[in-house]
This record gives C-alpha cells, sequence and structure tokens, in this order.
C-alpha cells in the first residue's frame, strides 16, 4: 500500500504525460522534486479576458518559503503583446496603455525567464486558472506541454476556512470570495494600485495565513 490518495495518482499520471511531451529537455527541471516548503506566486495582467484569443501584458511572481515572503526573490516584467491590442476595460483595470507594453520584453523570452525563476515549486494565486491557462498558452509553441508545477488556489484556501466556521444551519450560504473581502477577512492590506507584481505578494500574503489558519490539509484541498 502507498497510502497515495487516487487524486494523487492522477496528478502524477498528468505530469508523467506532460514530461513525456515535453519538446525542449532544457526545461525539464520544472519536474524536479521542489525545494521543501517553497512556493512561488504569481499574477498576469493580459490585454482582455479571453483565454483563447487574448495576450499577456505583464507578469509578476514572487517566492514563499515557509512562513516568509521572499520580495527580494521577485520577477517583474512588461511584456510586448504580438496581435492584440490592449482592451480600453484592461486598461482601465491595470493602467498598461499600448505604449506601456510595446516597451516590454519579447513574450517568449518573457515566459522562459518565468519557467526558470518557478522553477519546480508549485504555484500560488488568486483565480489562478486564469493566469495558467494565459501562461500555458503562451509556453506552448516553446515546450509543446503547459506548466507542470501543483497549483494552489487561494479563494479556495479561504472557502474552506470560512466553510469550517459556519454553524451547520448555514452551511449552504454564500461565501464572498472576492479578493477585496479575502484580504479584509484575513486582516490583510490591500494596495490599491492593480499591477501583476502587486497582486502577487497579495496573494502570497493571503497563501501565508491561510496556511498557518487551516494547516497542510486545506492546501492540498485547494490544488486545482
Amino acid at each position: 500500500m502507498t497510502g497515495l490518495s487516487p487524486l494523487h495518482g492522477l496528478r502524477a499520471l498528468k505530469r508523467a504525460w506532460l514530461l513525456y511531451h515535453l519538446g525542449d529537455p532544457r526545461f525539464r527541471f520544472m519536474w524536479d522534486p521542489p525545494p521543501p516548503g517553497e512556493w512561488v506566486a504569481l499574477d498576469c495582467e493580459t490585454t482582455g479576458l479571453n483565454v483563447h484569443r487574448d495576450e499577456i501584458v505583464s507578469v509578476g511572481a514572487v517566492r514563499i518559503a515557509g512562513d516568509r515572503i521572499l520580495t527580494s526573490q521577485r520577477l517583474e516584467l512588461l511584456v510586448r503583446p504580438g496581435k492584440r491590442r490592449v482592451s480600453e476595460s484592461s486598461v482601465r483595470v491595470h493602467g498598461l496603455r499600448e505604449r506601456d507594453v510595446m516597451a516590454g520584453v519579447d513574450p517568449d523570452e518573457a515566459m522562459m525567464a518565468l519557467m526558470r525563476f518557478i522553477g519546480s515549486r508549485p504555484l500560488v494565486g488568486y483565480y489562478l486558472e486564469f493566469d495558467v491557462a494565459m501562461i500555458d498558452r503562451a509556453i506552448f509553441p516553446l515546450l509543446g506541454v503547459g506548466l507542470p508545477q501543483p497549483k494552489i488556489e487561494v479563494s479556495s484556501m479561504f472557502y474552506d476556512w470560512k466553510r469550517r466556521q459556519l454553524p451547520p444551519y448555514e452551511e449552504a450560504a454564500q461565501i464572498d470570495l472576492r479578493f477585496a473581502t479575502i484580504l479584509r477577512e484575513l486582516d490583510l492590506p490591500m494596495e490599491d494600485a492593480h499591477d501583476a507584481l502587486g497582486d502577487a505578494v497579495m496573494a502570497a500574503m493571503a497563501f501565508v495565513k491561510l496556511r498557518h489558519l487551516t494547516g497542510p490539509a486545506t492546501v492540498e484541498h485547494a490544488i486545482l
């Protein structure tokens, strides 16, 4: 008996499948065992919200070690999109205009830098599924596969934590998963500026606090 759950087995099979189809062996390090007790929180800003057509215009990432957010070990990149223009609605969110992103780095260069920064560390984020979908689409032409690391959703951790506090007769109550609400409930500061690195740092703060409040089991449950 291995003691591993069926979900562990499925994740292991998926990682093995991704490694088998990896098109560039230089990035095999992403399948290495991660440094114990380390994660990377990340966030992307984009030209819009369509994962099939829009493009990344900035990336922010910061490393976490235990209960420490290592702001000295961060990555912040402005990315020059290929074909998509930045939508007006996106400019209102992140403030990056067309002329701003034209000064960014090439998307392939940005993705290679991001993958090297992440290494094999599990990923942390708020609504991380969108960011990972955007990154996977950007790196697929380079690797032939997407990111293999475990992905931990902060809003899922928060949901589990809040639900435990509800009495049985309120278990069906809706839980507000807006980022501002999560940070307020956790008594964490929220930055006014909406940028990729700032959002990554705030997601890291929420992760560290929730991990302290709920323990490793909740982290495991929050893996996408």
